[in-house]
């Protein structure tokens, strides 16, 4: 009989170890190394060889139809699916304690059980009698979604063998399933791999999609070993700061649609409200005649999103100077401190600066470059940016402005909120098509930092306009 052996895994990355540590030494994480027994089969690779059957190669060229899709019933939703959830898929989603992802699992639920199709959803962390009074809350106690409350993997894999019609399983959430043949408390890395494994080899077999909710770490990132990530089809984060009242729903990977597709969602008394003009609302409270605000011509997967960029100097003479910044990336912005200095003689180096993208969205495309970069410049000089103008475009480290992708797009939506000016980069002579901008709108192209700087009539560290 084969010996049974004993290895350690880390709860935060997965990591295996041969013996206990204090500290992981792949991720750094200290007391995190669990035991997990290991019987091996005895058999060895040859025989596993001898026993294996013979698979078939097609060739690469040949018709696919696309895969069919299940509209939830919110559009943001099925935007962000790429049109709906595909049957026998697998969707993660993850997001912050409080942050509204069982509300939201919950009102697509019924949505998707009102359409007439068959819904099963369970709850490790609630009640059946707390799913209600939420469901009351939301207007929803009418929906024909099927309840249960359970945690053992043996007793939800048995009744979802049962149900052959379901067409939406919701677990709510992953981290609160237990499998007793695992030798770990639930919620540790091998219990998350070993119950998303069986429960996602379920919806394969029986054709229907799955949603699995996923804890976060204090980090944002979800929790559990990254493989999770990979063995699902969907993985979405839902976003934002529970002091605002916005939502994003954002898909980080998707095997049946576009990646980085957003939704927008506002939180209300009756649960989340669908926005169907997100530029609008983030641009609700803005006020434009204030220095140190930009409108920023964002692009999130395939929506164009006008967001305010905000900045805030404030002198600071104990000779460390503060970066603070919220929504953008804080290496992002000391690299456009340093070409403001370098390249354009604006010297900040002894000012704290804050850096705000306003309404709790998260921007990580490099056009934000020079949207920042005019808050910043006006910040510094005083001297409000005209708020009928946006602004779109990357920064090279020599200042130099660099062209983004969807021009028109940003335009066409600009327009449509009735701004009449852009700023963006100069378009390279000879380039390959001409440029389509909306009617009536007037484009301010730059093609060096400085002569933004110049325009905006900001002072240099010389004492003189630049």
């Amino acid at each position: 009989m084969a010996k049974s052996a004993t290895r350690f895994v880390c709860n935060e990355c997965g990591a295996v170890a041969p013996k206990w540590a204090g500290r992981c030494e792949a991720c750094g994480a200290w007391n995190t190394l669990e035991p997990q027994a290991v019987v091996p089969t005895g058999t060895g690779r040859k025989a596993a060889v001898q026993a294996g059957r013979g698979i078939d190669f097609v060739g690469l060229a040949g018709e696919t139809p696309p895969p069919p899709r299940i509209p939830l019933g919110i559009e943001e939703f099925d935007r962000v699916l790429g049109g709906g959830m595909v049957p026998a898929s697998a969707i993660l989603v993850g997001g912050d304690p409080g942050i509204g992802k069982s509300t939201l699992l919950l009102q697509a639920a019924a949505r998707l059980a009102a359409s007439g199709r068959r819904v099963l959803y369970v709850s490790g962390e609630e009640s059946v009698a707390q799913i209600r009074l939420r469901a009351e809350r939301l207007d929803l106690k009418t929906a024909p979604v099927n309840l249960a409350s359970a945690t053992v993997l043996a007793d939800i894999l048995w009744s979802l063998r049962a149900e052959r019609d379901a067409a939406l399983v919701v677990i709510d959430s992953i981290q609160t399933i237990w499998d007793e043949t695992v030798e770990s408390a639930p919620g540790t890395v091998s219990q998350v791999r070993a119950n998303a494994f069986a429960l996602i080899q379920a919806a394969k077999t029986q054709g229907f999609a799955l949603m699995l909710v996923g804890h976060v770490t204090k980090e944002g990132a979800l929790a559990g070993p990254r493989v999770l990530e990979h063995m699902v089809d969907v993985v979405l984060h839902f976003e934002g700061d529970r002091g605002h009242q916005f939502r994003i729903l954002r898909g980080a990977k998707n095997r049946f649609g576009a990646t980085d597709e957003i939704g927008v969602f506002e939180m209300t008394g009756r649960g989340l409200a669908e926005v169907a003009n997100p530029s609008a609302l983030f641009l609700a409270e803005r006020h434009g005649n204030v220095t140190g605000s930009a409108v920023f011509a964002g692009l999130e997967g395939s929506r164009p999103v006008l967001m305010e960029v905000q900045a805030l100097l404030s002198a600071n003479g104990a000779g460390s100077a503060r970066r603070s910044v919220i929504g953008w990336d804080q290496g992002r912005l000391s690299m456009l401190l340093a070409v403001l200095d370098a390249r354009c003689g604006l010297k900040l180096g002894g000012h704290d600066v804050y850096l705000n993208v306003a309404g709790g969205l998260r921007v990580s495309e490099p056009a934000a470059d020079l949207a920042v970069a005019a808050a910043l410049i006006s910040a510094a000089s005083g001297v409000p940016a005209d708020p009928e103008t946006v602004f779109f475009g990357e920064i090279g480290l020599s200042g130099e402005l660099r062209q983004v992708a969807q021009v028109e797009l940003r335009l066409k939506e600009a327009a449509k909120l009735g701004f009449g000016r852009a700023a963006l980069p100069r378009r390279v002579a000879g380039g390959t098509r001409r440029l389509s901008a909306p009617e009536g709108m007037v484009l301010a192209e730059y093609g060096h930092l400085s002569d933004l700087v110049a325009a905006m009539g900001a002072v240099t560290g010389n004492g003189e306009e630049a």
